[in-house]
């Protein structure tokens, strides 16, 4: 049970001394996941080491005599081990370091393209070559701070690394035009995608596991002026067990999701830009009715996480299979819901209104501002008004905005122009970002979502089934609920968010939205 192998009692007094520095990976990482120890961050001088609970208590001899020095330990379940391997092994700051490395040797090329498995633990990988520590590195500091996208941007000045986190795109590296074709090279091969081809867009997956985690990579490429511009969709498969309760929805409105997903038939529409939370909306959706007892089938472009107990059938335009064709096809499969990834065209559309007629309970997306939106957009893709009205269940529109950081947010009174606009009192209270460690110094820890949401109900139904305009609908259907600009305002109030959050997601609105309680 040696840590090092071959390594001597002085080696190892070495190695404790080293130690003695308070460096977070002190026990070598497949050590650690093999025996399930791992140093926690704690006090230097009486360090915390967490045990699996599982694991022989044994091992501790050894880590006691690799780390040269007494500490606590703290039994943990197997969930929270995992947890802190990925925390503490995330390579964090090795980036930069590994960029520097990288130069184009004769050989260099065969090096990278090298065969490489597709589910790799990238922790416990020993690859020397330059382009893969610093991919995995990347990667690895990616999917410890929660970062939802890697753009990879090749410039005649030089490559640039920019990470989204929280929604904002950060630059992180940036290192010498000849490394971009070695590390997209690099990143085709993980992605299995044809090295060769440069000259037309390419999408694939990488599955790679980070200290237990489970995370999907999706793999775009696209030519451009510099070389081939990468971008890459971290997908932590831990999302797929979102519940309801942790979306951010209000009391309300949360009973009245649930109440929709309880309909035995109907369309339920979720609404939003891009990237504003609606898959995971749904996916939540699903995972409440996926209990057995019904038949779930989905039709996805592409499938971005794979549910237990649900059919996902993925779109390939290539071959035919449409949003339209697909959907066509599950509905011959006896499905009791099904979910249509978005509606972007007139027979979509009469597919699932179809469905639903015939007893179905449809789940899909469409690309509007806000929950009245999709109704209008559903009347310009051709929907008879009275199969809409009679069809149609609810609508949901959502937006996401970044979270403060609990730890360092900072009170002030709300400028009066501010207030005026928000439709808070003078002299409100309002909290601002500051930064501190656990924030990384942005201020901001995650995001949280901001819904609106439209039951339809007899009066509803009515003006859509009239013609009634979008204004005549709203003014109904927010009489007892918020619209995005008064839940956006709420989490101002509450200290949630910042004022600059709520009317950035409300830009383009009318002023007296976010004033409307």
């Amino acid at each position: 049970m040696k840590i090092a192998r071959g390594s001597t009692d002085e080696d190892a007094a070495t190695a404790g001394e080293a130690a003695s520095d308070s460096t977070p990976s002190a026990i070598p990482y497949g050590f650690a996941r093999k025996f399930g120890v791992v140093l926690l961050d704690g006090n230097p001088d009486r360090p915390i080491v967490a045990l699996r609970e599982d694991s022989d208590p044994r091992v501790l001899i050894e880590v006691r005599r690799h780390l040269g020095r007494a500490f606590d330990v703290e039994t943990v379940s197997s969930t929270d081990f995992d947890r802190h391997l990925s925390d503490r092994y995330a390579m964090d700051g090795t980036a930069a370091a590994m960029a520097n490395s990288i130069d184009l040797g004769a050989n260099e090329l065969d090096l990278i393209a090298g065969d490489l498995p597709s589910a790799e633990d990238l922790l416990d990988s020993a690859d020397d070559a330059p382009a893969v520590r610093l991919i995995n590195g990347v990667l690895a500091e990616a999917a410890r701070h929660g970062v939802s996208d890697v753009h990879i941007e090749p410039y005649e000045t030089g490559l640039v690394v920019r990470m989204r986190m929280d929604g904002v795109l950060k630059e992180m590296l940036r290192m010498p035009p000849h490394v971009a074709p070695v590390v997209v090279s690099r990143i085709k091969v993980m992605a299995r995608l044809d090295i060769a081809e440069r000259r037309l867009p390419q999408d694939g997956r990488i599955g790679i596991t980070l200290g237990g985690r489970v995370l999907d990579v999706r793999v775009s490429t696209l030519p451009c002026r510099g070389g081939e511009r990468v971008v890459l969709r971290i997908l932590d498969k831990d999302t797929i067990g979102i519940g309801l309760e942790v979306l951010g929805m209000s009391e309300v409105m949360e009973t009245a999701y649930r109440a929709a997903l309880a309909e035995p038939n109907g369309i339920l529409l979720v609404t939003g830009p891009t990237g504003s939370g609606k898959t995971t909306t749904l996916y939540a959706g699903l995972r409440r009715l996926n209990d057995g007892s019904r038949n779930i089938l989905t039709v996805e472009d592409p499938v971005e996480y794979a549910v237990e107990g649900v059919g996902q059938t993925q779109v390939n335009a290539k071959v035919g299979l449409t949003f339209a064709a697909g959907l066509r096809a599950i509905l011959r499969q006896d499905p009791d819901v099904v979910m249509v990834g978005e509606i972007r065209d007139r027979e979509t559309a009469e597919i699932a209104v179809q469905a639903s007629l015939t007893g179905h309970l449809v789940l899909s997306t469409v690309h509007t501002n806000d929950a009245v939106g999709a109704i209008t957009r559903m009347r310009d893709m051709k929907v008879e008004p009275f199969l809409l009205a009679s069809t149609l269940r609810a609508v949901i529109a959502q937006r996401l905005v970044r979270r403060l950081c609990p730890a360092c947010r900072q009170p002030v009174q709300a400028p009066q122009a501010l207030a005026a606009r928000l439709g808070f009192e003078i002299g409100t209270i309002v909290y601002q970002p500051v930064g501190c460690d656990q924030c990384n110094g942005t201020g901001f820890k995650g995001r949280i979502g901001v819904f609106e949401m439209i039951r339809v109900d007899d009066t509803i139904r009515r003006l859509i089934n009239d013609g009634g305009d979008e204004a005549l609908i709203a003014r109904h259907a927010f009489l007892h609920s918020r619209t995005l600009g008064a839940a956006a305002r709420a989490l101002v109030g509450n200290g949630e968010t910042t004022a600059e959050e709520a009317i950035r997601i409300t830009r383009g609105d009318d002023d007296e939205e976010l004033g409307d309680g």
